[in-house]
């Protein structure tokens, strides 16, 4: 086959993003995309879902998979995201293992501990896996990685290393062209004009969750969740209604969310309005309610009920 030939054919292939919490899947995700599908907050442990993100491209259309940071929890909740993010690599062409690579500059104990529970699974998908090791902007001195591929390399023997950062797109280019090699020729799976195939309600209850993410302090965030109950849309006005319900796990969280005269989820709701209405191009009206479910985190059903439309 000649060259001219190879450089014509359009490749298709889904990816799996995983890795420890906080790596850096979302936003890496995000930055290919140009624009934002994936909740990004400071707080680890953000994703609860295999969000997809789809980047179109002249020669390739790939299908990422954001996944819940992997990790070693007994809650139900936290087993059930783990879950999640194994279940993503079935049926995918490519790994991509991130990890916060700054979180393990002179701490290769920290780094065994947490990707120890990642070598034995990934092990089996060795030959469609990649390996970013992701917030190298936040170190000066690059030589300080050098432990950290050795270790990487050593554990996942015959994987390409990158060194990235998402944040400022150092190196994405280079990881995306390895990508790229991996992917079967195919036409695409996807509309051209499509980022990705989360249903909007599903995007709409990830925005608001993430303003409460980055609104209130400590534990809190983890032990609340939204649903949205209504939805309608008004083509002539150019409006779209949104009634979304945050369930908190125990009574007293209710008035924290709520806030002094109804504060916080005021701001809570003007923060999500503004991003809805530049995602959605049309005015939004939205109303948030705060209900208590005793324990909903712990509820393998009502779990899988909300979570169950990211998918």
């Amino acid at each position: 086959m000649s060259k001219d030939i190879e450089q014509k054919e359009f490749r298709c292939g889904i990816v799996a993003l995983i890795g420890p919490p906080n790596a850096g899947k979302s936003t890496l995700l995000n930055s290919y995309l140009g624009q934002k599908v994936s909740i990004v907050t400071p707080k680890p442990q953000t994703t609860r879902n295999r969000i997809n993100g789809i980047l179109q491209r002249d020669d390739c259309q790939i299908v990422f998979l954001d996944t819940p940071g992997i990790h070693k929890s007994n809650q139900t909740l936290n087993r059930f995201l783990v879950e999640t993010a194994w279940q993503a690599i079935t049926g995918t062409d490519v790994v991509v293992l991130m990890i916060d690579g700054a979180r393990y500059v002179d701490k290769l104990s920290l780094l065994e501990k947490e990707i120890s529970p990642l070598i034995s699974p990934i092990k089996n998908q060795l030959e469609k896996t990649i390996i970013a090791i992701n917030k190298i902007d936040k170190v000066k001195n690059k030589n300080k990685f050098l432990p950290i591929i050795d270790f990487m390399s050593k554990h996942f023997e015959g994987v390409e290393i990158f060194l990235i950062s998402a944040l400022t797109g150092e190196g994405c280019f280079e990881l995306l062209e390895e990508i790229k090699k991996h992917l079967p020729v195919g036409p695409p799976l996807f509309p051209e004009d499509q980022i990705s195939s989360v249903p909007l309600r599903f995007m709409a209850a990830e925005i608001i969750r993430e303003k409460l993410f980055l609104k209130l302090e400590k534990e809190l965030p983890y032990s609340v969740a939204v649903e949205i109950e209504h939805w309608d849309e008004d083509e002539e006005k150019n409006l779209i209604k949104i009634h979304a319900v945050i369930y908190v796990a125990k009574k007293n969280h209710k008035q924290i969310v709520i806030g002094h005269r109804g504060s916080m989820l005021k701001e809570i709701g003007t923060l999500a309005r503004q991003e809805l209405e530049a995602i959605l191009d049309s005015k939004v009206y939205l109303q948030l309610w705060v209900k208590v479910r005793e324990k909903w985190n712990e509820d393998e059903r009502f779990i899988s009920y909300l979570y169950s439309e990211g998918f």
